[in-house]
C-alpha cells in the first residue's frame, strides 16, 4: 500500500478507523524528510496491513502543534487507537521495519491495562477523571 497523505480534519478519523497506523511528520524543506520519505514508501509496500500516512507539517501547522512536533522528520505509531511508538529522527529501511514489527507484536490487552492504570493515577492525583486520546507511550518494555 502506498503511503497516504492526512490533514488535520481527517487524523483523528484516520487512526480510529484502522488498526495500525503510522504518521510521518514532514516538510518540504526538511532534508532528512527528503531522504526518510522513499524508505517509508518502500517499507510501506511491504506492510498492506499497516496504514502509513504522511501529514504536511507546513500544511498542518496546528495538528503538528497539538501533537507536540518540534522536529522533523517524526515517526508515530497508533495501534488500536494508542500512540504506542514516538520519535524524531530519520530511520532507515531495517530501524522502520523493526518498528512495525514491534508495534504488530504489542500485547494490546496489556497496552489497554497499562494506560487505563495511568489514568487512574492520573485521576486519584488530581482528583478529576483524565479523558482525552489513549497514549502507550510509556509503556513498559516489551
Amino acid at each position: 500500500m502506498a503511503t497516504v497523505d492526512i490533514t488535520g480534519e481527517q487524523f483523528a478519523s484516520t487512526i480510529e478507523g484502522n488498526d495500525i497506523v503510522l504518521v510521518d511528520f514532514w516538510a518540504e524543506w526538511c532534508g532528512p524528510c527528503k531522504q526518510f520519505g522513499p524508505t517509508y514508501a518502500t517499507v510501506s509496500e511491504k506492510h498492506p496491513d499497516v496504514l502509513f500516512t504522511k501529514v504536511d507539517t507546513e500544511a498542518e501547522q496546528q495538528l503538528a502543534a497539538e501533537a507536540g512536533i518540534s522536529s522533523i522528520p517524526t515517526l508515530m505509531a497508533f495501534r488500536e487507537k494508542v500512540l504506542v511508538f514516538s520519535q524524531p529522527g530519520a530511520l532507515n529501511s531495517q530501524q522502520l521495519e523493526q518498528v512495525v514489527d514491534a508495534v504488530k507484536a504489542l500485547d494490546m490487552d496489556e497496552v489497554h491495562a497499562h494506560v487505563a492504570r495511568q489514568r487512574e493515577e492520573a485521576a486519584a492525583a488530581t482528583g478529576k477523571p483524565t479523558a482525552g486520546p489513549q497514549d502507550g507511550t510509556q509503556i513498559p518494555e516489551a
